[in-house]
């Protein structure tokens, strides 16, 4: 009988050729042949460049406040001003550059929040998969309580209570999304755990942690990819209604919620103060959901024999 050495172990099938559905180059050409995803992506692009280089590409400090020119209106409209391409505020700040620097927190707490969820929930999820028996059921019990409470509803209460902050919103919201990653997960887990690799990965005295980290772990990540994608968007969202109700991220810091907020008062009269952040939040969701379904259709193996 052929006694696998642990190096032959090591290199079992979650390792994928680099042609294969799992590779970078493939995924991206994958999104690139998709036109919606394509255009989705570029956007995506636009606004993280708009994130890393707000500075730079912003006409004006965002909090410069001027009342001399208060609530001028766009470029295009009788009273505008080439100046103020997007207009003015209700205190003379520059619109153009406050969505620009909004996009700052709108991503890192998307990123941030989806990050940390993904962490709790693939933690979560491998460990439950993998033991079953009574870690199974505890663990899943408890993303059951989880489950019972709105997200939003529970973010509000922890808010509320921990006081608001930038950080303080990024960990509650991911802490209250790391169920969704933690079922997949589990379901994946749980169909690879009898597969022959991890058998034999068992017999030759593999630990169980390297058995997760390196046989399991890589065959979840397309899964991990799309939902974690989905998270960003629905965290941006999150955090804007936070901040719309003032529990989110402090005023002085700008955020397209928060100019949200400001502008309820003015659509009647100036539109663009809370119209220009909406389509803003509107724009981002939007393509962050393309690209995530995008992702799920590239990551399904039937999909890419197509």
């Amino acid at each position: 009988m052929t006694v696998m050495s642990p190096a032959a172990t090591d290199a079992g099938p979650q390792r994928k050729p680099s042609g294969g559905p799992g590779s970078g180059s493939v995924v991206l050409r994958g999104l690139l042949r998709n036109k919606l995803a394509a255009v989705a992506l570029a956007v995506l692009v636009l606004l993280l460049v708009a994130a890393l280089f707000a500075p730079l590409l912003a006409p004006y400090d965002p909090n410069t406040q001027n009342l001399l020119l208060r609530l001028r209106p766009p470029a295009w409209q009788d009273g505008g001003s080439g100046a103020h391409l997007l207009g003015t505020d209700q205190l003379g700040r520059d619109m153009l550059s406050r969505v620009v620097y909004g996009t700052r927190v709108s991503l890192l707490v998307g990123a941030g929040a989806a990050l940390l969820a993904g962490v709790i929930g693939t933690v979560v999820g491998l460990a439950s998969g993998y033991f079953g028996g009574w870690a199974d059921r505890t663990l899943m019990r408890l993303a059951d309580v989880q489950l019972a409470f709105p997200s939003l509803l529970l973010a509000l209460a922890v808010v509320g209570f921990l006081g608001s902050g930038l950080w303080v919103v990024i960990v509650v919201l991911g802490f209250t999304g790391w169920v969704s990653y933690a079922r997949v997960v589990r379901s994946e887990v749980m169909s690879l755990r009898t597969r022959d690799f991890v058998t034999e990965a068992r017999a030759i005295g593999v630990t169980d942690v390297t058995i997760m980290r390196r046989h399991l772990l890589p065959n979840v990540m397309a899964p991990l990819a799309t939902i974690g994608t989905l998270h960003v968007a629905a965290a941006i969202v999150a955090e804007a209604s936070l901040s719309y109700l003032g529990l989110g991220v402090p005023k002085e810091t700008v955020t397209w919620g928060g100019m949200l907020s400001d502008g309820q008062l003015y659509l009647g009269t100036s539109w663009w103060v809370a119209v220009f952040p909406g389509i803003a939040l509107m724009l981002t969701s939007l393509a962050i959901n393309i690209t995530g379904d995008a992702l799920r259709d590239v990551a399904d193996p039937k999909a890419y024999r197509r």
